[in-house]
């Protein structure tokens, strides 16, 4: 047998072959739901069943009860304003019917840019967008215009992530930084004040007084527009269509926490600054609104539990993570204290801090590093 014999070809999308430049797209789909069978040939390495596709699945899956009762609120946020669709089911599959579009425009932007640029570079496709893409509709209006969402998209991966290297080099979190682009462009339907609620044929779009535009009116103004603590714990307040719903968002909490996913000393060092400059707030006269209520309005808690924790742009020392975490909650509460012309701080505040996190990693690991030299030397 001659040596041209022995010689195995490559496959129809392997290297070599003849839609080999098709491999990372191929790579991509094949190991989509299953685990390829490479393994590390040399060096130092870890055995562990967790990838990033698993890390990623789970956060999903952790998003899912936001993003179910968010379209469900849709729907019965449309009931309320036109007296239409009356029950359940019919408010779930008109909040569903509206919310789609939002994933479509998302996923297929989103990772068009990243298979094509896994094709240019040769790499294989990261699974990191499988969460940016779940995020991104929950925290922007659901009648954003399909176009302005897909230029928010690009700009978001192309700029925010690709740049950088991909997956695990960006140090802004894609889905805020895409909340950002629209929010610094199309400031009037992004400020957190007024969401759509409705549209019926022959009207025009209704839209709804968030909670967190009464804020600086105070707490009787919030109560007065039928805004109690208890529905904005439940959700069912006008808001983009995954942050209203707090106990949603504490199902995903625990998942994430129980999984590992997620820092817990994140998000309850978070919670300890919002209530930390809340009370400041009510005890120096700047707002009559309980440090407490500040938790369940507006965004605050779906950034703290899903933004803020993101093991790639959040700090990564176990001493930062609680320094990082007072920041966002504290910025947050200031930004709404202060600045009558953006109601919503959560956003603001977690981008910040996204710059901050290696400067504070880099000063807890310098402080380490003099206390174990100081110890040392006096040995």
């Amino acid at each position: 047998m001659t040596m041209e014999e022995n010689t195995v070809k490559p496959g129809l999308f392997e290297k070599g072959g003849k839609l080999g430049w098709l491999h990372s797209t191929w790579d991509a789909f094949d190991t989509f739901l299953r685990v390829p069978a490479t393994v590390t040939s040399r060096g130092a390495h870890v055995r562990d069943s967790l990838d990033i596709k698993r890390v990623m699945i789970i956060v999903v899956i952790a998003l899912i009860p936001a993003a179910l009762f968010g379209m469900w609120n849709v729907g019965y946020q449309h009931d309320l304003a036109m007296h239409d669709l009356p029950g359940f089911w019919n408010q779930f599959f008109w909040g569903l019917w509206k919310v789609i579009p939002l994933y479509l425009v998302a996923y297929i932007v989103g990772l068009g840019i990243e298979f094509a640029g896994a094709q240019i570079k040769g790499e294989e496709v990261n699974e990191g967008y499988l969460v940016s893409g779940m995020l991104i509709p929950l925290i922007v209006p659901v009648d954003v215009p399909l176009w302005m969402l897909a230029l928010a998209v690009a700009f978001a991966v192309i700029f925010g992530k690709e740049v950088f290297g991909g997956t695990g080099m960006n140090f802004l979190n894609p889905a805020l930084l895409c909340r950002a682009f629209l929010f610094f462009s199309y400031p009037s339907s992004m400020s957190g004040s007024q969401v759509w609620i409705a549209r019926r044929c022959g009207a025009d779009a209704i839209t709804g007084a968030t909670p967190l535009s009464y804020m600086g009116e105070g707490m009787d103004s919030i109560t007065g527009a039928g805004y109690s603590f208890w529905n904005m714990f439940a959700g069912t307040i006008p808001g983009s269509v995954g942050e209203t719903s707090v106990i949603a968002i504490l199902i995903g909490a625990f998942i994430l926490i129980w999984t590992g996913v997620a820092s817990w000393k994140i998000m309850v060092s978070s919670v300890a600054g919002a209530l930390f400059v809340g009370w400041l707030g009510t005890a120096f006269g700047a707002t009559d609104v309980p440090a407490y209520v500040q938790l369940v309005m507006g965004g605050f808690a779906f950034g703290t539990v899903f933004m803020a924790t993101d093991p790639v742009t959040s700090a990564q020392t176990e001493c930062g993570k609680w320094i990082y975490g007072f920041l966002v909650g504290a910025l947050c509460i200031t930004v709404r204290l202060f600045n009558p012309g953006y109601a919503e701080g959560m956003m603001l505040a977690i981008l910040l801090m996204n710059t901050f996190a290696p400067l504070i990693d880099h000063c807890v690991t310098s402080s380490a590093t003099k206390k174990r030299a100081k110890k040392v030397s006096v040995a």
